[in-house]
């Protein structure tokens, strides 16, 4: 994606416009997160004014939920390139959301409905285009690309510790509906910061729709914009497969707010130092580790990338896969125990969250970042919505497959997530030098200057 930050930027810190992205998404995955994790419990609860559904029940709205919420970007991200530009986009996709969260905290099931149907539409606008803002921060070839996503990962998961802590506790020990309307706070403090500081901090960025070809290409090719060269179909394609394996990662993954989540409630002995932690607690050891680990493993990649050593897009994503079928295995051993003493030990699960952070680390941010590279100008935010589409199908798939876990038991279902996520990753090794070459250096890191010009330059934070 070609930056609209002006190329001789120094190459030293960030643009300070990607610490307002930071918050911005801080905030909103923070009403996210927290409205998540109590979904499920809130849906399966019989005794405080939940609605007392089945495991299955419950697990297949929040598959379809989540699932919705992943798919609406591709209609979000297109309406953004082509119309309004991915600024308008993000503030609108705010407003929705709030709009989503205050009407879940209100009685009625019909209510609460559309409370998710406003959420769904509302991050369609949101999620790709404040991913795809954080890409044109920064010029093509840019090193810093890979990192300064890893960065903008933090900030979603600072966002769902708030999340878990303030919307599940509220949740779970004073009310559902002050957990709800807690997260639509949370969402309100992000359009605040967004609009407050936007014109200041990020310039041209994301102002605009995306550019279209000149009207002597338009002329030329019969009023239509020119196709796609063999190169950009090329790389529209590593996009489309590499999602492919991504829905294997999000399949397993999001069993966090679903069945690990009702799992550690029922079957996890919470109790430490003489005291019950909440359930929605558990969920912020992924978030937690994200923020320890994402500093080194952004170190990591920007150390490779400066030695010129920097490991491929897919081989870094199957490394995800990997480490995702790691920390199933521990689920495996948390299952056997719990069948056997009727609790698990929560070391297990805490062992689990590890891992599979450590693979989110490898294939999440590196994701987003790889679309904003990769993907051809003009459909930039429109490719970010498909990358969404793969989380969308995962999702879905996450629901439905912990739903088996009532007649399966949850050792089946941990069982094939291991051994599927772990194919996934080792055919994904395979493929790696072929889908690295379909990109056509696109995903190459450009060396900085050791000395970088001083004039026309971008404020950097540091």
């Amino acid at each position: 994606m070609q930056s609209t930050v002006a190329a001789g930027e120094a190459r030293k810190g960030h643009p300070p416009g990607l610490y307002l992205l930071f918050a911005t998404e801080m905030w909103e995955r923070m009403s996210y997160y927290g409205m998540r994790g109590l979904l499920v419990l809130f849906l399966t609860d019989k005794v405080r004014g939940g609605y007392g559904w089945s495991t299955a029940d419950a697990l297949s709205l929040y598959g379809t939920y989540t699932g919705l919420v992943y798919l609406t970007p591709i209609v979000g991200g297109y309406i953004a390139d082509r119309y309004i530009g991915q600024r308008k986009a993000v503030l609108l996709g705010g407003v929705l959301m709030i709009i989503g969260h205050l009407l879940l905290a209100l009685p009625g099931t019909g209510i609460f409905y559309t409370g998710l149907g406003f959420l769904i539409v509302g991050n369609g606008f949101f999620k790709p285009n404040i991913s795809t803002m954080v890409g044109g921060l920064y010029p093509t070839g840019d090193g810093r690309r890979d990192g300064a996503f890893t960065i903008f990962y933090m900030g979603i998961n600072l966002g769902a510790v708030l999340g878990n802590f303030i919307c599940g506790t509220l949740g779970e020990r004073v009310g559902w509906h002050w957990g709800f309307g807690s997260a639509g706070v949370g969402m309100t403090l992000g359009v605040i910061i967004f609009v407050a500081l936007q014109k200041r901090l990020l310039g041209q960025v994301g102002l605009a729709p995306a550019p279209r070809p000149p009207a002597s290409a338009t002329t030329a090719s019969g009023g239509k914009p020119p196709a796609f060269s063999r190169e950009e179909w090329d790389r529209i394609i590593v996009i489309f497969i590499i999602a492919l394996f991504v829905v294997a990662f999000w399949t397993g993954f999001e069993q966090a707010g679903g069945l690990m989540n009702l799992y550690t409630d029922q079957k996890v002995d919470r109790t430490m130092f003489g005291w019950e932690v909440p359930t929605t607690w558990f969920q912020n050891f992924n978030s937690v580790f994200i923020v320890a680990l994402a500093p080194v493993f952004a170190g990591v990649w920007s150390a490779l990338a400066a030695r010129g050593k920097d490991l491929s897009i897919p081989l870094k994503m199957a490394l995800g896969l990997i480490f995702l079928a790691v920390g199933f295995a521990f689920m495996l051993g948390a299952s056997k125990e719990s069948a056997a003493d009727g609790k698990a030990a929560a070391w297990w699960v805490i062992m689990a969250y590890l891992f599979h952070t450590m693979g989110e680390l490898c294939l999440s941010p590196v994701g987003l970042s790889m679309v904003s590279k990769v993907a051809p100008t003009r459909v930039t935010s429109a490719m970010m919505g498909v990358w969404f589409l793969a989380n969308a199908v995962a999702n879905k798939l996450s629901g439905v497959l912990g739903g088996y876990s009532e007649k399966m038991g949850e050792f089946s279902v941990f069982l094939t997530i291991v051994i599927g996520s772990g194919l996934a990753g080792v055919i994904l090794l395979v493929l790696a030098p072929v889908l690295k070459r379909m990109m056509h250096g696109t995903d190459e890191v450009t060396p900085a200057p050791a000395h970088p010009p001083q004039t026309g330059t971008v404020g950097a934070a540091t």
